[in-house]
């Protein structure tokens, strides 16, 4: 009779993990990760203990392999909500320039919170992505410059140029007058804009407040600094319609506002509906981003395109240029455009004058 082997058989074994290393080496779990990842700051000795675990235990890592030698052919996109319209265009586009690639997306919501967000983009790293995609990051510029020394980054609806990584926005100061010029031209001076709180530290070259800067000088350059009206809330559903309460239940309201997205712009227009505001009779309003709820008929918004595919597309590519080693940053603006369709007319009492 044969004998049985003593050990199991390579068939049976239960294929060891980085726990099984970690144990077998004696050291956390966070430390044998960061030997494997080959991360800044491990010892010698640390090194040594962990690599001869991962030789006695034939520990042999796949996706954790590839991370060691620099590639896992995986981007991370940091975005505030997923239900945003403008990110689902902006999807569309970085997946359309990575389509002819190897490289996969991964997208990370990480809420409108500084905290949460700097908590994602840090699993993301963590994970070994070749690139990050951050879109419109709350985060200083010391973070993000501390982000784009681990990994090659790519900040997208950020404005200016940063030595150590990559911005690609659209023109938010050029969407922001050229809705007021429209405004302004139809007859409109009492005009409200619905901004986004950014919370305490706000950062001038985010494109909230690019459009706020875009609102309040051309209200200023059409001499309606008086007229100045900034209602600051969130740019999301239950924004619109706290922005709603505030503006629509005034005596004296404004006869035209803009709301800086297109999701508080058609929470707006829904409460307009509510309270029996017809719309552009008695209130005209404009969104930005041109989504695609807004091209529908029975919506109608005037919006500010701004050309998410586009922008997506212009970051994706940006971002392997990066990953490829480039690493002179560059910054790209894209123009705007205001679609004008049936949420914006003349005030009545112009068009009675007329």
């Amino acid at each position: 009779m044969n004998a049985t082997p003593a050990g199991p058989t390579i068939a049976s074994a239960k294929r060891p993990t980085i726990v099984d290393v970690a144990h077998h080496a004696g050291v956390s779990v966070a430390s044998a990760s960061k030997v494997l990842r080959d991360a800044y700051g491990v010892s010698a000795a640390m090194k040594e203990r962990v690599r001869a675990a991962m030789k006695e235990l034939d520990y042999r890592p796949s996706a954790a392999a590839r991370a060691m030698r620099g590639q896992t052919y995986t981007v991370g996109l940091v975005v505030a909500d997923i239900d945003n319209q403008f990110v689902s265009l902006l999807v569309d586009g970085i997946t359309d320039a990575l389509r002819s690639t190897n490289y996969d997306v991964l997208i990370g919501p990480a809420g409108n919170d500084v905290a949460t967000q700097a908590r994602m983009i840090d699993a993301l790293i963590e994970h070994r992505m070749d690139g990050l995609l951050l879109f419109a990051p709350y985060a200083s510029a010391a973070k993000l410059a501390d982000v784009a020394a681990q990994t090659p980054t790519v900040v997208i609806s950020r404005h200016g140029l940063a030595p150590e990584y990559d911005t690609v926005a659209g023109d938010d100061l050029g969407g922001a007058r050229a809705v007021i010029d429209h405004l302004v031209e139809l007859g409109h001076s009492r005009i409200a804009f619905v901004g986004h709180d950014d919370g305490p530290g706000l950062d001038p070259l985010s494109p909230q407040q690019m459009r706020e800067r875009g609102y309040r000088e051309a209200m200023a350059a059409h001499g309606l600094v008086d007229e100045i009206d900034i209602v600051r809330t969130a740019w999301s559903e239950k924004g619109g319609h706290d922005a709603a309460r505030e503006i629509l239940d005034r005596a004296d309201r404004p006869t035209a506002i803009f709301a800086g997205a297109d999701v508080a712009a058609i929470a707006l227009m829904s409460a307009c509906a509510d309270r029996g505001i017809s719309i552009p009779d008695e209130l005209s309003l404009v969104g930005y981003d041109n989504t695609r709820i807004a091209a529908l008929r029975p919506v109608s918004l005037t919006s500010v395109d701004q050309g998410a595919r586009d922008i997506g597309a212009v970051a994706a590519t940006r971002l392997l240029e990066r990953i490829a080693g480039r690493a002179q940053s560059t910054q790209s603006v894209h123009p705007t455009t205001l679609v004008v369709r049936r949420s914006t007319a003349a005030p009545q009492r112009v068009a009675q004058v007329r």
